[in-house]
Parts: structure tokens; C-alpha cells; sequence
């Protein structure tokens, strides 16, 4: 790394982190925004007057409509929010950086000042507002992933880091709603949002490289303020030479890898990766998990007010609780890439007396994140399902230390196991794939609601058999690399 560049490389770092931590994903601390929704009327109209025994009208209402109407803008959302990864990543790939970030930009910016000028006579509006919020947000990750790529053997790191900030974005909505029971006006924090889009603006074309960051570095890479130093066609060729040297270099070639031409153009297609039994697995494992988290955020306001038997003062306490534990998704998700970037080091010692092959060693690295990161949610459903007020904390702390390895590890896992030009279709392919799962998550919040009259057991322990399920996708990856293990020493 030139020491001229150093301090560019760190700038780039940190206010990608910031942007990450600020705006990627604050979807995430829905159950904060509904609270203040709520208290502005929102929707109010779908609640019923509760009538008694006798007839009477009780002071209370079923708002049974309300919680469905936040739960389908939530769904939608988060289904944007992944399934929309995929075209992302394709823009991504085609049009480079700047592109992506503009329209990133644009998206984010026409949603916040949406949601700033909406009202409960409007509504309907979040139908809109909130999803192209979140497209905006995954773009902002997707063009910030790369910057992992500035610092070598720190990558897994990095981009686990930023997938914990991305995490941690939820707590955004606290702060709305704090600042909201201080006086604050919902307008006022969105538009402020709105302005945050400036500052955006000046590190797309400061910080920010036109193309894409090749990994590994070819010599002397610039970007940023000085102008014609990116990437070029010719850098990228050198770039994949350069790495295939690296690799020929640190790793013996398996037999397997030393195919003619034509053969090995055909193993690095698109396709070839996005078909294969490695990929599959790896969407199930994600989709399944994913579901988990989706279904307690979006349904945890209206799990809160049950658990709390309509106590708003205490629905408000936890609703805080669990917003500030999301915060922690930036510290918990770089120990997920410590581990793998540790783990890949100290195969790679082995791999030299073995003869594995660099891809080999990569997923022996992912294996215990993989397990570590089902083991966790395991842990989470386990606690979500037992309906006792004060064990939601401990289920909070597991939900966030999942979920910060379960999108940190998704990413690292699709660098380490599939070639890197692909790594924006294929990410946005497992995004937008797993997103048709999570749209399961509003019939089970109204099957929930409706015919098993808020009783959620059975649900539960079915999404529990699932999330067991889960622990197939790891041990195939390890049985995959046993048997790499022992073909060179049987060769």
C-alpha cells in the first residue's frame, strides 16, 4: 500500500462506515418509527371500538387492521430491500460506482422528503416511501462492500464490518424517536435526512473510486480527487493476472483447476456458480434465518403490546431496549470477520504442505462462521418464543448478534467461495431470491392473528425445526473441502 494513498484509503474507510451506520439500513428500527406513527394517528381509522359482553362499547380497541396495515409496509419493504440486491448488483457491475451511487442518491433522498411531508391523512404514501428508501440503502452497502478490497488481508473484516454498521443503521429510528418525545418534529428529522444527501454527493466524486476496486490492488491504484487514475480495462486484466500469480504462487493447483482453455472459461460462467449445490444451500441457509428476523422485527411492536397487555409506557421501554441493541450490530459483526480472516491465514500455512487449493482454504475459513451464525439464531427463536416480558432482552442481544453475523457472513462467504467478478450478481441473486421467502412473513403474522387468535407456539416451533435445518449448509461446505483435502494426497 503506497503511503501517499494511505490516508486517502482510511478517509474512505471511515466515512463509508459513517454512511453505513447512518443510512444503509435503517428499515431495521421499524418497531421505533410504528411507535411514533402510531402516536400521529397513523392508520387509526382501521381500529374497532372492542364491544362487550352485554353489547357495551368498552374503552378499548381492537387495532388488530393497524398492526396487519404496518406489517404489509414493513414486508414490502423488506422485500424490496432484498430482492431489489440483484438488479443493484447488476447496475453495480455494468455502470460502475458513481452510477449505482447516484441513483442511490436519488432513491433515498425522494423517500425521506416523502415520508417528511406525509401525514395520517397520507398514509399510504409509506407504501412507496419505504421501499425505495431501502433500494437506496442496499445500494449504498453494495458500493461500499468494495472498499474492503483497499486493505488486503483485512478484507473479510472490513466487509463484515460494514454489514454490522448496516445492522446498526436500525438505531436510527430510536434517535427519530427520541428526539421525537422531546419536541422534535417527524418533518424536521426527515428532512435533515434529506439535506444528509449533500454530503453524499461530495464522497461519491471526493471518495469514491468512478469504476470498481479491483481486488487484488494492482500497482500504484488511485482513485478519488485525482482525475483519469482509476482502474482501466487494462488495469482489471493485470489485476486477474496478478491474482492468478498470487495464487499459483501461495497455492499448488489442484488438479482439479488445471483445466485446458476452453474448460475453465466454462467453469468461471455466471450460471455455472448461481446452479451449483454450494450456492442452494447457501440460499436456504440464508432465507430461513432471515425469515426469523424479519417476522420478529416487523411484528414486534404488535408482539410487545401483547406481552405488555396494552402498557404503552412499557411497549415504549422495550421498543428502546431493542432499538439500542441493534446499535451494537457495528461491534458484533468485525469478530465474524476476524475469525474467518484468522482461520483463512492459518489454512493457508497448511494448504502449502497439502497442496489445497486457495478456494479450498477460503471455505474451510467460512465453516465456523457458517455453524456459529445457525447456532445463534437457534439461540434467538428459541428465546423469541417464550412468551415471558423481561427474556426479550436476552432475546434482543441474540437477535442482533445474529443477524450481524448472519449478513457480515452471507457477504464474506460469497467473496471466499465464488470468483469476485461475479460477487455483484451473485449477492443481489441470494438477496433477491431469499426476499420471495421472507414475503412469508405476512401471511404467518396473519394466520398468527387470525386462526390461532395470537398464539404463536406452533408457528414457532415449525420455524425452529427450520432454523435447525440450517445447520445442513456448513456441514456440506466442510464435507465439500474434506474431500479437496485428501485428493492431492492421494494423487
Amino acid at each position: 500500500m503506497p503511503g501517499q494513498g494511505l490516508p486517502l484509503r482510511v478517509a474512505t474507510l471511515l466515512t463509508g462506515l459513517l454512511e453505513c451506520l447512518g443510512f444503509a439500513g435503517v428499515l431495521f428500527g421499524w418497531a421505533s418509527l410504528v411507535f411514533v406513527f402510531k402516536t400521529e394517528h397513523y392508520f387509526e381509522e382501521l381500529c374497532e371500538p372492542v364491544v362487550g359482553p352485554m353489547g357495551n362499547v368498552t374503552g378499548e380497541a381492537d387495532c388488530k387492521a393497524q398492526d396487519e396495515r404496518f406489517s404489509l409496509i414493513f414486508t414490502l419493504g423488506s422485500f424490496m430491500n432484498n430482492f431489489m440486491t440483484f438488479p443493484a448488483g447488476f447496475i453495480f457491475d455494468r455502470f460502475k460506482t458513481t452510477v449505482a451511487r447516484l441513483i442511490a442518491i436519488f432513491l433515498y433522498t425522494s423517500a425521506t422528503l416523502t415520508i417528511a411531508f406525509t401525514s395520517a391523512d397520507s398514509a399510504l404514501l409509506l407504501f412507496l416511501a419505504m421501499p425505495m428508501l431501502t433500494v437506496g440503502g442496499i445500494l449504498f452497502l453494495i458500493t461500499n462492500l468494495q472498499v474492503g478490497n483497499l486493505f488486503g488481508k483485512h478484507r473479510s473484516t472490513i466487509i463484515t464490518l460494514y454489514n454490522g454498521a448496516f445492522d446498526s443503521s436500525s438505531a436510527v429510528f430510536l434517535v427519530i424517536k427520541l428526539l421525537y418525545e422531546q419536541g422534535v418534529s417527524l418533518r424536521a428529522s426527515f428532512i435533515f435526512l434529506s439535506v444528509c444527501s449533500a454530503w453524499h454527493v461530495g464522497r461519491t466524486f471526493l471518495l469514491m473510486p468512478r469504476g470498481h476496486i479491483p481486488y487484488p490492488l494492482p500497482p500504484n491504484y488511485s482513485y478519488g480527487l485525482v482525475p483519469g487514475t482509476d482502474t482501466t480495462e487494462g488495469e482489471k486484466n493485470t489485476a486477474e493476472s496478478d491474482k492468478v500469480e498470487m495464487q499459483t504462487k501461495e497455492f499448488p493447483p489442484a488438479k482439479e483447476e488445471t483445466l485446458e482453455p476452453g474448460r475453465k472459461q466454462e467453469h468461471r460462467s455466471f450460471w455455472r456458480y448461481a446452479l451449483s449445490q454450494r450456492f442452494a444451500c447457501h440460499l436456504v441457509w440464508l432465507s430461513v434465518i432471515q425469515l426469523w428476523h424479519y417476522l420478529f422485527i416487523g411484528t414486534l411492536n404488535s408482539l410487545l403490546t401483547n406481552l405488555a397487555g396494552g402498557d404503552r409506557a412499557l411497549v415504549s421501554t422495550y421498543t428502546n431496549a431493542f432499538a439500542i441493541t441493534q446499535f451494537f450490530g457495528v461491534l458484533c459483526a468485525p469478530w465474524n470477520g476476524l475469525l474467518m480472516d484468522r482461520l483463512k491465514q492459518k489454512y493457508q500455512k497448511e494448504a502449502k504442505n497439502t497442496g489445497s487449493s486457495a478456494t479450498t482454504v477460503a471455505l474451510r475459513s467460512a465453516v465456523p462462521s457458517l455453524a456459529l451464525t445457525s447456532l445463534l439464531c437457534l439461540g434467538f427463536a428459541l428465546c423469541a418464543s417464550v412468551p415471558i416480558l423481561p427474556l426479550q432482552y436476552v432475546t434482543f442481544i441474540l437477535q442482533v448478534i445474529s443477524r450481524s453475523f448472519l449478513y457480515g457472513g452471507n457477504a464474506a462467504f460469497l467473496t471466499l467461495a465464488f470468483p469476485s467478478e461475479h460477487f455483484g450478481k451473485l449477492f443481489g441473486l441470494v438477496m433477491a431470491l431469499s426476499a420471495i421467502v421472507s414475503l412469508l412473513q405476512f401471511p404467518i403474522f396473519t394466520f398468527i392473528r387470525g386462526p390461532l387468535q395470537n398464539d404463536p407456539l406452533y408457528v414457532n416451533v415449525m420455524l425452529i425445526l427450520a432454523t435447525v435445518l440450517t445447520f445442513v449448509h456448513p456441514i456440506m461446505v466442510y464435507w465439500e473441502c474434506r474431500q479437496e483435502w485428501g485428493s492431492p494426497a492421494t494423487a
